[in-house]
């Protein structure tokens, strides 16, 4: 994992916001707001590489430096799976921190129900971290067997208008963005999408 803003200390709970930030929106930013009270920081991963998808739009480079605009904590995994991106995470900050991944319900029920090849595999990661969960599009109903590594997490509003795709497609259309994205990268994100 390389670190772009190396973490001054070793928290107890880590919450890791991994994505592909293409651009970064204000409904990741409440994401990592709304886990402040289950974790001590919020460490924004972007993976190397996408076990779904490539890389389009802003380069990798771009995308770290509109996280690192906002005075955010980013780092760059080798892995891009949530448990490749957990098991990197753990060899930073060692075995006694908590790890904790934040996501929405859509991404939750990618996570639970991927075919992984083998059975087994969503139980697996559970017991190297939790997910906490928030609303998108309708609340998250974990299995009642992974229920105990599976906790929602609170919006203050409602942000299911709110995604990366939505972003890029208001750009391409010439639709109002602005208010989508944080105010520190209106202007990058102009540049980039535009």
């Amino acid at each position: 994992m390389e670190f772009f803003e190396k973490p001054a200390s070793h928290p107890r709970r880590l919450g890791i916001l991994a994505g592909s930030f293409n651009p970064p929106t204000v409904a990741h930013l409440e994401l990592a707001d709304a886990a402040q009270g289950h974790v001590d920081q919020v460490l924004w991963v972007l993976p190397r590489e996408f076990p779904h998808k490539r890389y389009h739009g802003a380069t990798l480079t771009q995308r770290v430096d509109m996280l690192r605009k906002l005075g955010l904590t980013a780092a760059v995994s080798s892995g891009g799976l949530f448990l490749e991106i957990a098991r990197e995470c753990r060899e930073h900050y060692g075995p006694q921190t908590k790890l904790s991944f934040l996501c929405g319900r859509d991404a939750a029920e990618r996570i639970v129900n991927w075919d992984y090849g083998r059975p087994g595999v969503a139980e697996e990661m559970l017991r190297e971290f939790e997910l906490l969960v928030a609303a998108r599009l309708g609340e998250y109903s974990p299995p009642s067997h992974l229920q105990r590594q599976i906790r929602r997490l609170h919006l203050r509003n409602d942000f299911d208008h709110v995604s990366s795709t939505e972003v890029r497609e208001r750009i391409r259309h010439s639709h109002t963005w602005e208010h989508l994205v944080p105010e520190p990268i209106v202007e990058d994100v102009r540049k980039i999408y535009s």
